[in-house]
């Protein structure tokens, strides 16, 4: 009886009946190909965002702007094309101008850019980092740009929030918890322009690197991304 083989055959072997089959090479991996073939459009949304430092007196001002693909129809989407960096301070104008061309050459490419939000954010800055308004501590200047790519990939859908509204819910209730025990308290750090949403003497949480880590329940917990040592 002739057989007919229709289509290629890969990874096969001829083995003795006494010797084992070896298992066949790992498959070469696949490269996605990007094409720089979008052209700047005369008008783009973008937002804009202000970082205020306690290392420079003069605020700095990201603006992301948006391509919006397919307009009008079901696949509408937003994506990053550009993004400009503004400030007073000409201090450090050299690496924000090179910063700028280059996150905006990766936005024009296409395809996932959320991997720069990781990088910028482990960048840290060799003089020490600072505690920003509220409790949060940003190593840098660069990770809080990327803190601030985040935020506006979130805002688009390139980005999940990273927790659900159950988890959202959890927090809402802890935080109305802990504020009813210790109110006073809350009343006083309310009064100090320092503190803005968490309360006096929280702890450094080691996940969200933001002063919001309170003892509740025999538990230390963090009332910002809802991390606890219990688990």
């Amino acid at each position: 009886m002739a057989l007919k083989i229709t289509s290629k055959i890969v990874d096969y072997a001829v083995v003795k009946p006494d010797e084992p089959a070896k298992a066949p090479e790992p498959a070469a991996p696949t490269y996605v190909e990007m094409h720089e073939k979008l052209k700047r459009p005369e008008f783009l949304e973008g937002s804009t965002y202000k970082i205020k430092t306690p290392t420079s007196e003069h605020a700095i001002y990201v603006t992301i702007n948006d391509v919006v693909l397919n307009p009008g129809s079901d696949h509408e989407t937003r994506r990053p094309f550009e993004i400009f960096i503004n400030s007073k301070n000409m201090e450090h104008y050299q690496w924000i101008s090179a910063l700028t061309l280059i996150i905006s050459a990766v936005f024009r490419k296409g395809g996932d850019c959320t991997f720069l939000v990781e990088e910028l954010n482990s960048v840290f800055d060799p003089k020490g980092g600072y505690m920003k308004r509220g409790g949060r501590w940003m190593p840098s200047l660069v990770a809080e740009i990327g803190d601030v790519l985040e935020q506006h990939l979130k805002r688009i859908g390139m980005l999940e929030d990273g927790m659900d509204e159950h988890q959202r819910a959890y927090l809402e209730q802890k935080r109305a918890e802990f504020t009813s025990i210790n109110a006073p308290a809350q009343a006083a750090a309310d009064c100090d322009d320092s503190a803005e949403a968490y309360p006096a003497g929280a702890q450094m949480c080691g996940k969200c690197h933001t002063k919001a880590a309170v003892q509740m329940d025999g538990c230390l917990t963090c009332l910002a991304c809802g991390d606890s040592k219990c688990g």
